[in-house]
């Protein structure tokens, strides 16, 4: 897997995916992480990647030419996907996720100050996504945000494959309560039934427990798995 990022502030990207699992992870090459600055692509003596707003009103927006070049820039393998963050974008779940970690390369454009030359979406046509109806500064932390979650559906990066397995969402479910040691903390015991060696019923406690958290903190999402799965 590939992620390239075209983004004004390539060190944002670079300073998290160079630590921890991530480190490690393109250490093995399980993916790699490339950062393009369309800033190094404008034609303009100031290196200005954005201009007012024709039409009038706040703010700056960020040109084609210096975006569209940078995309051209990048080499594309076959099986690759180009996704602009967006709070226009479609809503980022798990199965977005899914679905983009069988690509071989994932190009995503990094916007900024407020937002992109329509032009840009005419000529490159990318998939739009959004990690949340509110709007950030720039497009960085959406991006980080997509790396990540792909990543852990790589074999590899998180040592096993089955550590992702019964993450939150994994299954339509949040995540059962875990647990380490002690035993006991401020009179708060863990549960007898995780450390009886039994895993038919520790399964069973874990999945009652998803049940329970999904339908008291999310109830859309319990609605979903109820209908999903003919539950009274």
């Amino acid at each position: 897997m590939r992620f390239d990022v075209l983004t004004l502030f390539p060190e944002i990207i670079e300073s998290y995916c160079n630590v921890s699992i991530m480190k490690r992870a393109q250490k093995s090459s399980i993916f790699t992480v490339n950062t393009v600055n369309p800033r190094d692509f404008t034609i303009d003596k100031h290196k200005k990647v954005d201009d007012t707003p024709y039409g009038g009103g706040a703010g700056m927006v960020l040109m084609a030419q210096p975006y569209v070049d940078a995309y051209e820039f990048v080499e594309k393998s076959e099986n690759s996907i180009t996704i602009m963050l967006s709070p226009q974008g479609e809503p980022l779940d798990e199965k977005i996720v899914l679905d983009l970690s069988k690509y071989k390369q994932i190009i995503m454009l990094c916007g900024h100050y407020e937002g992109f030359d329509e032009r840009i979406r005419e000529i490159i046509k990318p998939r739009e996504i959004s990690i949340g109806d509110f709007v950030l500064t720039g497009g960085e932390l959406p991006a980080l945000c997509l790396i990540d979650a792909v990543s852990r559906k790589l074999e590899g990066t998180l040592g096993k494959i089955e550590s992702a397995e019964y993450d939150s969402f994994s299954d339509g479910l949040l995540e059962y309560p875990q647990y380490t040691k002690p035993r006991e903390y401020r009179g708060y015991k863990v549960p007898e039934v995780l450390l009886n060696g039994n895993h038919k019923d520790i399964n069973e406690f874990r999945l009652n427990k998803q049940i329970e958290r999904t339908k008291s903190r999310r109830p859309d999402l319990y609605r979903i798995y109820k209908d999903r799965n003919l539950l009274i």
